[in-house]
């Protein structure tokens, strides 16, 4: 060292060094992530779950995938301790793999509300479009939703079904008396806005055997796929499904909501317009939104961190690719959603009792 340089402060030093370490084990992450996607992609926890212990030539063969790219894949999962391996030291193409019944649920039990992959593929899938996302960084335009493709929508779909199918109708609304009550009455009425793959609606309708449903999305693709899902489920006569505007929709409804999605709209206080219309002078309007906390705070929970992580790459992007939007982005906390309300009418916005670790419900009134 020469007499003109300075050695780095001891703290300068440590810190570094932590950042190192975190960055470190975040790549390892990084790492684990795109190696469930590719297994998810592939059927290979499928093809693991459903033929046992296995080796590569056997797990390629169910997959339909070539047998040296399944070996490296197994044994990079083995060592990521997402497998688990019958005899180590046995010879490459002898050795066999097993998926671990508990791991199973997590990656292949789209019923389950430990089911994870949905949630990995889709931040890979955000990744792909790390281009035209820079492209928008710099130029203040943005990446719309059908830009991410099909990808995208499913693991959307797949992410939240769990908790419509297991919780919404079968936890929480019970936990709304005069709602519940309503809902069990004859002719009652539903409006879904936003309903993406259907599952929502199609929860309240296997609950509610009385309640008629009405989804409404702008994504064709998603409302396609949402027909087939309440058809293979039995409710396609009581749900119905219309690529349009619920601002156009017709007549008034006794439970209007909107779920994980006024953050992505271009014009809340719009949408949110609309569901007051549509319910009435009577009709109960919800929406469910991320559960981030009430104020920005850095460094910021594990929440607020992972849902900024889909605003970087997913939601923002999306909003702003519509012209005028507000660009409200994944975090949206409680007081942004108070100003839309105030803005679109109600007078009150109210955060019902029902624990989610993701999602916060409201009740606008």
């Amino acid at each position: 060292m020469t007499m003109t340089e300075t050695a780095p402060a001891t703290g300068q030093t440590e810190q570094a060094e932590a950042l190192v370490e975190r960055l470190f084990g975040d790549m390892l992450g990084a790492i684990t992530t795109y190696g469930v996607y590719i297994g998810e992609q592939l059927g290979l926890y499928r093809a693991l779950s459903e033929g046992g212990a296995s080796t590569s030539a056997q797990v390629a063969a169910r997959a339909g995938i070539d047998e040296r790219y399944a070996r490296e894949w197994l044994e990079s999962q083995a060592a990521d301790g997402i497998l688990e391996v019958v005899d180590a030291s046995a010879a490459a193409e002898l050795r066999q793999f097993v998926l671990p019944s508990g791991h199973a649920e997590v990656l292949t039990n789209g019923d389950s509300l430990n089911y994870f992959t949905p949630f990995m593929s889709m931040l890979v899938t955000g990744g792909l479009q790390l281009p035209s996302l820079l492209n928008a960084y710099r130029d203040g335009g943005g990446v719309g939703w059908e830009s991410y493709g099909a990808d995208m929508r499913k693991g959307q779909g797949d992410a939240n079904r769990p908790m419509f199918l297991n919780q919404l109708a079968r936890e929480y609304l019970p936990q709304l008396p005069e709602l519940h009550e309503r809902l069990q009455q004859p002719g009652a009425r539903v409006a879904d806005v936003g309903t993406g793959m259907g599952w929502s609606a199609i929860a309240v309708a296997e609950a509610y055997p009385n309640v008629t449903v009405d989804g409404y999305d702008l994504d064709a693709p998603a409302i396609e796929q949402a027909r087939i899902n309440a058809e293979a489920r039995g409710v396609a006569d009581r749900v119905t499904f219309h690529v349009m505007d619920a601002a156009e929709a017709a007549g008034t409804y006794d439970l209007v909501w909107a779920f994980e999605c006024i953050h992505d709209m271009p014009k809340p206080a719009s949408v949110l317009g609309a569901m007051r219309k549509i319910a009435g002078d009577d009709g109960t309007v919800i929406v469910m939104d991320e559960n981030v906390a009430e104020q920005f705070e850095a460094p910021a929970n594990e929440v607020d961190r992972l849902f900024y992580g889909y605003s970087l790459l997913i939601c923002l992007p999306d909003g702003l690719s519509h012209p005028e939007s507000v660009g409200t982005g994944t975090v949206m906390r409680p007081d942004t959603l108070r100003a839309y309300a105030r803005e679109a009418g109600f007078a009150s916005v109210e955060v019902l009792p029902l624990e989610n670790d993701f999602f916060r419900f409201y009740r606008l009134a």
